[in-house]
């Protein structure tokens, strides 16, 4: 990524000299039609400020993880699994997903969702559900009904 103070934005969830990546690597984790950029990473802020955008009907990883994610929607309507509950989500809505909690986005099947998210620059690897994770989230119908894995 570029050292420039300032990136354009193409008006198209697109920034200058922000290369847009694959989510996670193929067969890493389940998830469904999404790409990240990151947008800001410097060792003097200790954090890094990502673009995800879920494609329509797609959806991120069920994970967690030891740090705390800070989201904002930029684009679009969707869904999210905090904990044991889903939120409707909604241009501008801020969401924070605390410390391990079991989290996933989702979008509609007839628009993207896009968010930011900031995190600690130095941060763990996210942690799958195992059988029995799997277990205690399905045993709310709509949990079980919501969750993609």
């Amino acid at each position: 990524m570029s050292n420039d103070t300032h990136r354009r934005h193409d008006g198209e969830f697109h920034w200058q000299d922000v290369e847009v990546l694959a989510y996670k690597q193929s067969g890493e984790a389940p998830f469904k039609d999404v790409t990240r950029q990151v947008l800001f990473e410097d060792p003097d802020l200790g954090c890094q400020w990502r673009y995800f955008e879920v494609a329509p009907g797609g959806h991120t990883t069920l994970e967690r993880h030891q740090h705390v994610h800070a989201v904002m929607v930029v684009r679009g309507h969707g869904r999210a699994l905090v904990g044991a509950h889903i939120h409707e989500l909604a241009n501008h809505d801020l969401v924070k997903v605390p410390a391990l909690t079991w989290h996933q986005f989702r979008a509609p099947d007839d628009q993207p969702l896009g968010f930011l998210c900031l995190v600690n620059a130095e941060r763990d690897r996210p942690q799958l559900p195992q059988a029995e994770d799997l277990e205690e989230l399905r045993a709310d119908a709509a949990t079980a009904e919501f969750i993609r894995v």
